[in-house]
């Protein structure tokens, strides 16, 4: 427990943090979490390492959040430890907004001994092939990989390699991620429920190299697309594993919609039979109304009601036709 002799000293950091944007529920946490802050000199201490990070590009939003999500930002030394932080990080991410963004992502970024632990990180990369660009990538979209220990990351960077990935693309990064992310006992056994589907291990590694982050899925976001592509749609299962990126769409809102209307183009022959999964499902929303919706108003009046969930697509009376024998739904 901390003792006050005078109250000045704590009232003084409490407002400064109030003048610097935290609200009261922020302020509450950081005292909670580290109170010996209240006994920190606020225009000696404090201060300089919030104008630090404001004069790096902070918002005023977003300073309040990152110290509440890591108070001992504010027990680092700046000369020390927070500059050369930064600078590190700017000389491998080049702009401040990249900086800024791996700082929001990740309440270790600054925390870290940078030198002991990223830098042979990054240097590893390097060696093997990736560009700066997918080292960005990499460092902002997934900060705390690129503090794990260097036995762990060789240990992955060489698996990824035999995998086929080249080091020289973002999708190599994503694959570092995902093996990271997974003992392989889990990897193995998310092949194990796309086999029950009818991928062989060559399907398996086409979707992986294709789109590795499908791998974190949950088996039940996985088997529901599937059920629904495979036994309600009738498409092939190794059609999913050339574009498994299907698999991370949102089933309600944008697989059944999207496949609904096609299914009605289908039955009246207005599109082709072999439309691909990627052709009405990855564009984005303008996009695809137009292309399938607004296109064929005269024709189906219907359509945007069936893809708004405003109508029953049982009730459409065109349902009940059949392609090639069988019931659309």
């Amino acid at each position: 427990m901390i003792h006050f002799e005078n109250p000045e000293g704590p009232d003084s950091v409490l407002n400064l943090f109030k003048e610097n944007g935290f609200d009261d529920t922020q302020i509450t946490k950081i005292v909670r979490t580290r109170p010996h802050l209240l006994l920190s000199d606020p225009e000696n201490i404090l201060l300089p390492k919030i104008e630090f990070f404001r004069s790096k590009g902070v918002s005023s939003s977003d300073l309040p959040r990152i110290i509440t999500t890591s108070p001992d930002l504010l027990n680092r030394s700046l000369e020390n430890h927070i500059i050369p932080c930064y600078d590190f990080l700017k000389s491998v991410l080049v702009v401040n907004k990249k900086v800024i963004t791996t700082l929001k992502r990740s309440r270790f970024s600054f925390l870290y001994n940078i030198t002991k632990t990223m830098v042979p990180n990054i240097e590893l990369l390097r060696e093997v092939g990736a560009s700066q660009i997918t080292i960005s990538f990499f460092v902002t979209r997934y900060p705390n990989f690129a503090f794990i220990k260097l036995s762990k990351l060789v240990k992955a960077v060489q698996e990824v390699k035999e995998m086929g990935f080249n080091p020289s693309r973002v999708v190599f990064m994503e694959a570092l991620r995902v093996v990271l992310s997974l003992r392989k006992p889990t990897r193995e056994y998310k092949f194990e429920i796309l086999r029950r589907w009818g991928w062989s291990k060559e399907d398996f590694l086409i979707a992986f190299r294709k789109h590795p982050c499908f791998m974190l899925l949950s088996e039940e976001k996985i088997t529901k697309a599937m059920n629904y592509l495979v036994n309600k749609l009738g498409r092939p299962s190794t059609d999913i594993a050339r574009t498994p990126v299907v698999l991370n769409l949102s089933l309600e809102k944008r697989i059944i919609p999207r496949c609904s209307v096609v299914q009605i183009l289908l039955a009246k022959d207005l599109v082709k039979n072999d439309l691909s999964l990627s052709t009405f499902l990855l564009p984005n929303e303008k996009n695809f109304l137009e292309r399938f919706v607004i296109k064929f108003q005269d024709a189906v009046p219907q359509l945007l009601s069936v893809y708004q969930n405003k109508m029953d697509l049982m009730d459409v009376e065109f349902q009940s036709e059949k392609v090639g024998g069988t019931e659309l739904l």
